[in-house]
């Protein structure tokens, strides 16, 4: 009796387009992982298909021409300075120019001729100026107006010496320059120049001291008639004991 009972317990009839059935197949492909990336394995198999104008693709671009550009110039950084593009330092215009411009600008190559040639003058020795300097040096010569009656020697410790000394150096002119010499390229200004000045009121300006006043300070006195300290003065009145 029970035994068909059972065995039709067992066999389930459910029509395949019933709502119930239609949701569920959609649910169960919502959450499949299979169908969720079936379409990027089948993309994966195709290979990929970008656009050449994508921002990946400028991107790169614009990296490689960077990453080239650098590599480029790198020999040419590593080598600048190390050639003139002339065979040699000589045959170069500018090199050539500024040669030119320093030979020109050295003071003793510019007086070398001149060193060179004002030794070689041709005088005759019958000219009317040779004759009269000739007669003028025997003139004023030491050796024939002076004559010495005797040599006589001086140790080097006699007060007499110390203070030719002394004043030897004081006229000599290697002496009388040491000073200029050896402030020559010390740099100076003076007190009221333009610098000076320019320097003061930059400080002035920069200065945290003056810029920044502190509170305590500033001299200021209360007002006697403001309202503030009329009310005070009443108040003390009114509470005092007296």
């Amino acid at each position: 009796y029970t035994e068909a009972w059972d065995a039709d317990k067992k066999t389930i009839h459910v029509m395949p387009d019933t709502p119930d059935i239609l949701l569920a197949r959609a649910n169960a492909a919502n959450v499949s992982k299979k169908l969720y990336v079936q379409a990027w394995e089948e993309a994966k198999k195709k290979g990929y298909d970008m656009r050449a104008d994508a921002i990946p693709i400028q991107s790169a671009k614009a990296s490689r021409d960077i990453a080239s550009d650098y590599k480029y110039k790198e020999t040419h950084e590593k080598e600048k300075g190390h050639y003139i593009g002339c065979p040699s330092a000589k045959e170069d215009p500018k090199l050539a120019w500024a040669a030119r411009a320093m030979a020109l600008q050295n003071d003793r190559l510019y007086r070398k001729a001149y060193h060179d040639s004002k030794a070689q003058i041709h005088i005759p020795a019958d000219a009317l100026a040779v004759v009269a300097a000739k007669e003028g040096q025997t003139l004023v010569s030491d050796t024939e107006y002076r004559q010495y009656l005797h040599q006589w020697t001086c140790l080097p410790d006699q007060n007499d010496v110390i203070h030719a000394r002394q004043a030897y150096d004081l006229q000599s002119d290697n002496v009388y320059k040491a000073d200029l010499e050896w402030l020559r390229g010390i740099g100076w200004l003076t007190e009221g120049s333009v610098e000076v000045v320019k320097a003061k009121k930059a400080q002035e300006l920069l200065s945290d001291r003056l810029y920044r006043t502190r509170p305590e300070e500033l001299k200021f006195t209360s007002i006697t008639d403001s309202p503030d300290v009329v009310l005070a003065k009443t108040n003390a009145m009114q509470l005092s004991d007296v």
